[in-house]
């Protein structure tokens, strides 16, 4: 059978049943639970780890936010090479392997500088992996609804954020020692790994789940595409980082430290929740959905800065929300703007964007920060609520993006 950068031709493809589709949607799902439990466990105790290895702060900052940069940059590389070649599943095995064994490797780092290389390169792996592993996502998604498809996926995601803090935690207020929790990591790892390639060997090819496929434009990726980008970017550099958040909480006494992790696992479980119900609106109503979910999430900056904990409160479920529909929405829309064969350059060019513009804007809220807190929350807003001009555009373009 004839094939074409090791997939085989649209034409020639059968189609799979809605029922295989969201078994593959599962198994991805389980895969991200997996993943989130290993890294996001060793995320949450990265930095005190690296204090004790010997690093300053000043290196703590810079392995976190160089993993970040590197991170969101590469996957523009990663899902343009991902297109040409053809090969997502050996795209998105690597990156899964890179992104999860180094995890319990920091357990046998003896100084600081391996351990910063290893927080490097465990975002590099995450870099590989994902733009190639939301292609294939999309293909099953075309056939489960793509924000239900894409609302699950983060869901299970999601569970798996909350349960790595937590198991770590548990490992630390037991035994005490990082390493013995970064060792024990290898488990979760394992599973992921184990649980991705019996995916590979039940559907080998995703886009047998979306034969109607079109063959490649030579003209590049259309000009909605670049518009939503543009509208995502704006969300991405209002939206501030939960360790802004937490250093507020901490610094203004706006709640005890022990409530603040628990504020922050909270918040999760909100965006588990609400990447499923935005997930389905999305498939009903189309690109309005992702202006509703800006216009909810950009209240979160003046309740969390307020000072009142009863308002903060509200404001983190907001903030929840607002990135369970980042997580779900955002990524079902670009499936509907960007052609099958251009997906993985098309995922790249979202993330990379999205992660630069949220990075530059995290560093613009820090600046603003240290000068007026209400300046902070007034740049979230209008950084956020920018972004509605170009959404209300692409809608008169294209007021229906139902699945």
């Amino acid at each position: 059978m004839r094939e074409a950068r090791g997939e085989v031709l649209s034409a020639e493809r059968p189609s799979l049943s809605r029922s295989a589709a969201i078994t593959f949607v599962v198994l991805l799902g389980v895969v991200s639970l997996l993943a989130d439990l290993t890294y996001e466990g060793a995320r949450s105790v990265s930095g005190p780890y690296l204090a004790i290895l010997g690093a300053s702060a000043t290196v703590v900052g810079i392995a976190a936010g160089l993993g970040e940069l590197v991170g969101y940059t590469m996957r523009l590389l990663s899902g343009y090479l991902a297109d040409r070649t053809g090969r997502y599943w050996a795209t998105t095995i690597l990156g899964y392997t890179v992104n999860l064994l180094a995890v319990p490797l920091l357990a046998l780092a003896g100084h600081w500088a391996v351990a910063a290389g290893l927080i490097v390169a465990e975002r590099v792996g995450k870099a590989i992996r994902t733009p190639a592993r939301d292609a294939m996502l999309s293909h099953a998604t075309r056939q489960t609804g793509r924000g239900w498809g894409f609302g699950l996926h983060e869901a299970m995601d999601q569970v798996g954020a909350v349960l790595g803090p937590l198991s770590v935690a548990g490992v630390l207020a037991l035994q005490g020692q990082y390493q013995l929790a970064f060792a024990l990591l290898l488990l979760p790892a394992l599973a992921a790994l184990g649980t991705l390639l019996v995916a590979r060997q039940l559907y080998p090819r995703p886009r047998d789940f979306d034969p109607t496929s079109p063959t490649l434009d030579p003209q590049g990726l259309p000009r909605a595409f670049w518009l939503y980008l543009v509208a995502a970017a704006l969300v991405a550099a209002g939206y501030a980082d939960f360790a802004l958040i937490a250093y507020h909480f901490e610094q203004q006494a706006v709640l005890p430290t022990p409530a603040i992790p628990l504020l922050y696992a909270l918040a999760m479980a909100i965006d588990a929740v609400a990447a499923l119900l935005f997930g389905w609106l999305f498939d009903r109503f189309g690109l309005a959905v992702v202006g509703g979910a800006v216009v909810l999430s950009a209240g979160f900056a003046p309740l969390v800065f307020s000072g009142s904990a009863g308002l903060a409160l509200i404001g983190m479920a907001l903030w929840g929300a607002g990135m369970g529909a980042q997580e779900s929405v955002l990524r079902a829309a670009v499936a509907e703007l960007v052609p099958s064969a251009r997906r993985g350059t098309g995922y790249g060019l979202f993330n990379s964007g999205y992660g630069v513009c949220w990075f530059l804007g995290s560093t613009v809220m820090g600046v603003l920060y240290d000068r007026s807190v209400t300046l902070l929350a007034v740049f979230a807003v209008v950084a956020q609520l920018s972004a509605l001009p170009v959404l209300m555009g692409l809608l008169r373009q294209r007021p229906h993006a139902p699945s």
